[in-house]
């Protein structure tokens, strides 16, 4: 499902006041991070991440491996902080505008 930029708008509002649920250290997008990401985003459909990494094509590999194995789409990335969105299919919590 691919967000409008109305909808983008939308959950990055909403997600100024949240604080990085999961966080990245030296070993980078392991197995154990994409397993505990894929559960914070099952229980809160978005979610901050803080990165690690030196660079930023670090980081943006670091973040295109969470998004392939999440199925999750990127909202917002400033600096090493990114937003995630993944709507819970069962239980959808936030209400996007059309």
């Amino acid at each position: 499902m691919a967000l409008s930029p109305s909808q983008i708008r939308y959950l990055r509002s909403l997600s100024h006041g949240l604080n990085p649920v999961v966080l990245l250290g030296n070993k980078g997008a392991s197995d154990a991070v994409v397993k505990e990401l894929h559960q914070a985003l099952e229980i809160h459909e978005l979610v901050k991440v803080k990165l690690s990494g030196g660079d930023k094509d670090e980081r943006q590999a670091q973040l295109d491996t969470l998004l392939a194995d999440t199925r999750a789409e990127a909202v917002q990335q400033i600096g090493h902080v990114a937003v995630l969105f993944r709507r819970n299919a069962d239980e959808p919590k936030i209400a996007l505008p059309r």
